[in-house]
C-alpha cells in the first residue's frame, strides 16, 4: 500500500465499497416502493412506474461521459464531491415531488450524481494500488459490494414498514451527506497534478472514433448493451412480476435479494474460473446457457400457466450466467483500449448503458401481466449477442 495513505486499508476498502454501492442502493432500495408511489402519484399506465428506474440509468449513462475524463483532468475528490452533491439535490427533488415529471427529473439528476462515485471508485483504487495488490483490494471490495443488491430491497421494505415511500429518498439524502463528510475528512486526493490529463472535447471525440472503429471493442460494447438491456427489462418489471403477478407481497425482497446474491457468487467464481479457461470459453457457454434456458422456459409458457416455483429456477440460471458474463465482456471490450483506458471506459460504459436503457425500457413497457415479454427479451438479446460475437470475434468461434 502507498505509505502516504492516512487511512487503514480496511477503512479504504469500506469507503470504496460504499461509493460503488450507491448505484445498487439507488435502484434496489426503491423497487418495493413503486406500488406505494403509484397509490399517491397515480400512473397513467401500470408500467409507467418503470420510468422511475429508467430515468436514473439515463442520467448515469450521460454522466459517465463527463465524469470519467473530468476526474482525469481535475482529480478524484472534486468529481466525487460534485457527484455526491448532485445525488443529494436529485434525492431532495424526489422527496418533494408531487407528480411524475418532477419525480423523473429528480431521478435523472440522481443518475448524473451516481456516475461520479461509481466511476471514481475504480480510479481511486487504480491510483493507489497496482498488480496483485490492486486485484486483492478489488476482490475484497466486490465481496462487500455483492451484498448490497441482496440487502437493499429489504432496507427499502423496512423503511416502508415504518414510514412513507418518501423516507427512502430521505435515506438517500442522509447517505450522501454522511459519505460526503467521510470522504472530505478521510480520503485524500489520489491523482497527483503531474499525472492529470487536460479535459478536452477533442480527446472525447478521438476516444469515440477509436472505440467505434475497433471491431472487438464495439462488438463487446454492443453485447454488454444487449445483455444488460434484457436484464434491465427484468429489473423494470420485477416489482410487478413478484408483487402483483405472483402476489409475494413483502417476500419480494427475499426472492429478489436471493437472486442478486447468486449473481454475486457467480461473479466471484468467475475470478477463479477465468484463469483456467479464459474469458471467451466462459462467455460462450454462459451465453448458450441463457439461450437454452430461455427457449425451454418460453416453450413451457405455451402449455402451462407459470407459477412462482417455475419462474425462480429459470431466473436463478439467468442470474448465475449473467454473473459470469458482465465482468468478462467489459474486460474483452477494454482489452484493445489500454492506451486510452480512462476515456475508453467512460465511452464503453455510456454507450452500453444507453443501449441497455432503450432495450430494457422497451421490454419493461411490454409487460402484460405475464413473464413472456421478459423471457423473449432474454432469448432475443442473447441470440443477437451470440451472432455478433461469432461473426466479429474469431476467438469466440474457436473457444
Amino acid at each position: 500500500m502507498n505509505k502516504t495513505m492516512q487511512i487503514s486499508t480496511r477503512e479504504f476498502i469500506i469507503i470504496i465499497a460504499f461509493l460503488m454501492s450507491i448505484v445498487a442502493i439507488s435502484v434496489d432500495a426503491l423497487l418495493p416502493a413503486l406500488g406505494y408511489i403509484a397509490k399517491e402519484i397515480p400512473f397513467s399506465h401500470p408500467n409507467e412506474g418503470q420510468y422511475i428506474i429508467s430515468a436514473l440509468f439515463l442520467g448515469m449513462a450521460m454522466g459517465q461521459l463527463i465524469c470519467g475524463p473530468l476526474s482525469d483532468a481535475t482529480g478524484r475528490r472534486k468529481v466525487l464531491f460534485s457527484g455526491i452533491f448532485l445525488f443529494l439535490v436529485g434525492s431532495t427533488i424526489c422527496y418533494f415531488a408531487n407528480g411524475i415529471p418532477a419525480l423523473l427529473f429528480g431521478r435523472w439528476v440522481q443518475g448524473l450524481g451516481v456516475s461520479a462515485p461509481y466511476i471514481s471508485a475504480f480510479s481511486v483504487v487504480r491510483d493507489r494500488f497496482e498488480g496483485r495488490e490492486m486485484a486483492k483490494i478489488m476482490s475484497i471490495v466486490m465481496m462487500i459490494f455483492i451484498l448490497v443488491p441482496a440487502l437493499a430491497p429489504s432496507l427499502g421494505q423496512m423503511i416502508l414498514l415504518l414510514f412513507s415511500w418518501r423516507s427512502i429518498f430521505l435515506m438517500y439524502i442522509l447517505y450522501s451527506i454522511l459519505i460526503g463528510i467521510w470522504i472530505f475528512i478521510r480520503l485524500k486526493e489520489t491523482l497527483p497534478e503531474e499525472k492529470r490529463i487536460p479535459f478536452q472535447a477533442a480527446n472525447i471525440i478521438d476516444g469515440f472514433r477509436e472505440v467505434l472503429s475497433n471491431r472487438i471493442t464495439m462488438t463487446y460494447t454492443i453485447c454488454m448493451g444487449l445483455f444488460f438491456g434484457s436484464f434491465f427489462g427484468y429489473l423494470n418489471s420485477s416489482q410487478q412480476i413478484f408483487q402483483v403477478q405472483f402476489e409475494t407481497g413483502k417476500l419480494f425482497t427475499v426472492y429478489f435479494g436471493g437472486l442478486a446474491l447468486l449473481f454475486g457468487i457467480a461473479s466471484l467464481l468467475n475470478s477463479q474460473l477465468v484463469e483456467k479457461w479464459g474469458m471467451h470459453y466462459i462467455t460462450k457457454r454462459a451465453t448458450i446457457g441463457i439461450i437454452i434456458s430461455s427457449f425451454l422456459f418460453l416453450s413451457l409458457q405455451s402449455f402451462v400457466s407459470i407459477g412462482l416455483w417455475m419462474f425462480l429456477p429459470y431466473v436463478a440460471i439467468l442470474f448465475f450466467c449473467f454473473g459470469l458474463l458482465f465482468g468478462n465482456f467489459n474486460s474483452l471490450a477494454m482489452e484493445p483500449m489500454g492506451h486510452i483506458a480512462g476515456i475508453a471506459s467512460a465511452i464503453i460504459g455510456s454507450v452500453s448503458s444507453i443501449l441497455s436503457m432503450i432495450i430494457g425500457t422497451t421490454i419493461g413497457q411490454l409487460y402484460d401481466q405475464t413473464v413472456m415479454p421478459v423471457t423473449i427479451g432474454f432469448l432475443v438479446m442473447s441470440c443477437l449477442s451470440a451472432i455478433l460475437t461469432r461473426i466479429f470475434d474469431p476467438k469466440f468461434r474457436s473457444s
